[in-house]
């Protein structure tokens, strides 16, 4: 049974009340540009997206957006980096905290139109306090429309990749979307799916229209790493497996065949620190292998102010889900990606 608490407005009425203001559209432009050339391969540049694990709250997502801003400013030459402004959050039990877009205040009840309207504000104050548009993660398909004017990123999770909406939507979505592979590590599904993403004519229900999709030739893989029967990790950011990953997408003839590594996750076990390691053994395979280099063109990389994580919202700037790199760190690793391009 459904109960139903409140009545959501269409996300139409949303973006015409709450618009990103005509200045912060052409930064976004810009930055759409920028992380769609590094897909496409027309610069040498990685992209790297960056943050926290989930924003759990505004104002420390926004300092640490900032900080962000300005240490682009010394690597933008070499880098495009692209804040990580998660605000759904996927539950491996289906229970507890579930992002901003649903409990924009982690310590109170669910109220899901209050959280639209806060990530809306945040994504907006975010582009204008950096000059970096964000990423977020497609938990649920239908709530991109509410996003669709303010990311330059979209990212499938591995739950999801196997999912036919995930797979439709992201067919008519005009930015790089990162689809994950699926926590068994099937690389045949993970093409599969970014298949069905650069497929165009996909017709089906979505907002309340049936509409018809021109596919998306910027989907690509992400690499997380996979999860055995036992629940144990399986890393698949070495060079053997890459390169196995890279043999299969050079056979199916998809457009802009491009891998993100997400450093964390199954990659790491959810040992943040390895985060550091795991980034200079693909940047020296990089520098090793010519295949490998033309198909890796990028990290995910999970950080935020203060190291690790917590149970409850008490440290300013550390995550309440997933364990990440603090600022120090991060800065430290993103200079010196930027002198290893």
């Amino acid at each position: 049974m459904f109960n139903r608490e409140e009545k959501i407005p269409e996300a139409e009425e949303i973006l015409a009340e709450y618009p990103l203001p005509a200045d912060l559209k052409k930064i976004k432009a810009e930055r759409d540009a920028l992380a769609s050339a590094v897909i496409r391969g027309e610069t040498d540049k990685l992209l790297l997206i960056v943050g926290p694990c989930s924003a759990h709250e505004s104002k420390p997502v926004l300092d640490y957006v900032e900080r962000l801003g300005r240490l682009n400013e010394r690597v933008k030459e070499r880098l495009v980096l692209v804040p990580r402004i998660y605000t759904n959050k996927p539950r491996t039990k289906g229970v507890g905290y579930k992002g901003m877009f649903t409990q924009p205040d982690p310590k109170s009840k669910e109220d899901i139109l209050k959280g639209i309207l806060t990530i809306r504000k945040l994504n907006i104050d975010a582009i204008a306090a950096s000059g970096l548009s964000a990423a977020d993660e497609m938990l649920y398909p239908e709530n991109y429309a509410y996003l669709e004017d303010l990311l330059t990123y979209v990212a499938v999770g591995a739950r999801s990749s196997e999912n036919q909406m995930h797979r439709l939507v992201s067919s008519g979505i005009d930015l790089p979307v990162g689809i994950k592979n699926p926590m068994s590590g099937s690389v045949p599904v993970l093409i599969n799916s970014i298949y069905a993403a650069q497929s165009g004519g996909q017709v089906f229900k979505y907002q309340g229209w049936q509409v018809r999709t021109t596919g998306n030739k910027l989907a690509h893989a992400v690499l997380r790493g996979a999860v055995d029967g036992y629940g144990n990790d399986i890393p698949n950011f070495h060079y053997e497996t890459v390169m196995k990953v890279i043999e299969s997408y050079s056979k199916t003839g998809l457009e802009n065949p491009a891998i993100i590594i997400d450093t964390n996750h199954s990659n790491s076990g959810k040992q943040y620190k390895q985060q550091i390691r795991i980034v200079e053994e693909v940047l020296n395979n990089r520098l090793y292998d010519k295949d490998f280099k033309k198909y890796v063109k990028g990290f995910m990389i999970e950080s935020f102010i203060e190291e690790g994580c917590q149970k409850e919202d008490v440290v300013y700037g550390r995550s309440i889900t997933d364990p990440c790199l603090g600022w120090a760190d991060t800065e430290r690793l993103i200079l010196d990606i930027a002198d290893k391009v």
